[in-house]
């Protein structure tokens, strides 16, 4: 168990161990206390020594910051590619989110749904911390998504 789980919750809590890439220094905690967030994309608590890294909102956009037109998934996976196009920008990865911000436009089950499948497909088992909100509209006509992160650069 990890320092982040308190003793009343070690013996029910899930920590999800470190991947085989040695960057990733998150302590994933799903205390037993409370749901399996993972099914929905995300994890309880988040924790990495090292300094923040703020990744502004990203979209389904073209190279002239334009929106890109499709249906939810498609603009999830875009906007998933450019948010990892973002981290690499500061020389960091997936792998160093810690948290997730995600807006969704006239949110419901389905649109859950595809969001939780493209999460897993770009974070895997080792998902950030996430609040979702469902908004009646982005910055931008055509917006359906947006995602803005929070990751750690490991301490050296």
């Amino acid at each position: 168990m990890t320092a982040q789980t308190s003793a009343a919750q070690t013996s029910a809590a899930q920590t999800v161990g470190a991947s085989a890439a040695a960057a990733d220094q998150r302590v994933i905690t799903n205390p037993g206390t409370l749901h399996d967030p993972t099914p929905f994309g995300y994890s309880h608590a988040v924790s990495a020594p090292g300094e923040l890294v703020f990744i502004g909102g990203q979209y389904a956009s073209d190279a002239t910051g334009a929106p890109v037109p499709g249906d939810f998934a498609a603009q999830v996976e875009l906007s998933l590619t450019n948010l990892r196009l973002a981290l690499e920008g500061v020389g960091l990865g997936l792998e160093h989110v810690v948290r997730l911000g995600t807006y969704v436009v006239e949110h419901d089950m389905a649109k859950l749904e595809a969001l939780g499948k493209g999460l897993h497909a770009h974070f895997g088992e080792r998902l950030p911390a996430q609040t979702l909100s469902g908004v009646a509209a982005l910055a931008l006509p055509g917006m359906l998504f947006e995602i803005d992160a929070v990751a750690v650069r490991p301490a050296a």
